[in-house]
């Protein structure tokens, strides 16, 4: 993201726990900043704060902690929450922003890297349409897919979490239907060309599963990133009184991988699936077609 909006010419400066991102945030062109207070200090009189972090705790950290924007925020400047959260998680910290006369676009974000790289990534905005109006060319700019989801901010977390259980069930689907068809004496890669042109297709089941037959776990996408999200989006339909047939199933099997792997990307799934009581052990000759 960082590296898109200097290329598109915006004024950005950037603010990481990982020096690696600080550096490569200075070679895409920002400013840096040591601390969030420090970055929201750089805010010209209507600028806007973009929080693209993993967790409400860490949000609460960047707005909030001891050396948080908090104390650097003005009336007429503008915090974008990307993170995926729960909905009660983003109505409070817009509630505090609005009570600093600070807007708050509740913007989960989809696609990856590459994709905010391209500036192709989804965004679901839920904010006032005067505040989304006001930041039009940079949503553009950071994406191609925006979605309006409504006024009222939470509901970008909630349709957020909706597309991440799915994409959960999804993936958990991919590696269990290749999972069987290992233990059938099938041909992985053939399997899967198949299922890509057939009625089981699914874009992350492709994407993972193409990662995870070249045994290529490098994270791109943590598996507890989707073990939090299900489980969130899960503790949101409790709360709506809805229990479906596949979330818990879902969500079950990422807490048990993230249990096991929690440094591997969630591709990891057709690994743990496999592994699992009754299936073809890591000596079994069907595993070389992994």
């Amino acid at each position: 993201m960082v590296a898109r909006l200097c290329e598109q010419g915006w004024t950005v400066v950037a603010c990481d726990i990982d020096p690696e991102r600080q550096r490569q945030a200075q070679a895409a062109g920002a400013w840096l900043a040591d601390t969030p207070q420090q970055a929201a200090q750089a805010l010209c009189a209507d600028g806007v704060l973009i929080v693209c972090v993993v967790s409400a705790a860490q949000s609460r950290e960047v707005l909030l902690g001891a050396q948080g924007a908090w104390a650097a925020l003005r009336p007429g400047h503008t915090v974008m929450l990307c993170p995926t959260v729960s909905p009660q998680d983003t109505e409070a910290l817009a509630e505090r922003l609005l009570a600093q006369g600070v807007g708050c676009i509740d913007a989960p974000m989809s696609g990856g890297p590459a994709r905010a790289r391209d500036g192709s990534m989804s965004l679901m905005l839920a904010a006032p349409d005067a505040l989304l109006a006001r930041h039009e060319a940079l949503l553009a700019a950071l994406s191609g897919q925006r979605f309006r989801i409504s006024a009222r901010v939470g509901d970008g977390a909630r349709t957020k979490l909706v597309n991440n259980l799915l994409a959960g069930i999804n993936l958990v689907g991919a590696a269990e239907a290749l999972a069987l068809a290992d233990r059938l004496g099938l041909d992985l890669n053939t399997t899967l060309d198949v299922i890509e042109q057939s009625s089981g297709q699914s874009w992350i089941g492709s994407d993972r599963m193409r990662r995870a037959l070249a045994d290529d776990l490098a994270p791109r996408a943590h598996v507890t990133l989707l073990a939090k999200d299900t489980a969130l989006a899960l503790a949101v339909a409790r709360q709506a009184g809805f229990a479906g047939p596949l979330g818990e199933h879902a969500a079950r099997v990422f807490e048990q991988a993230a249990a096991r792997d929690a440094h591997s990307d969630d591709a990891v799934l057709l690994r743990h699936l496999r592994q699992s009581p009754g299936g073809p052990g890591p000596e079994s000759g069907s595993e070389a077609q992994g």
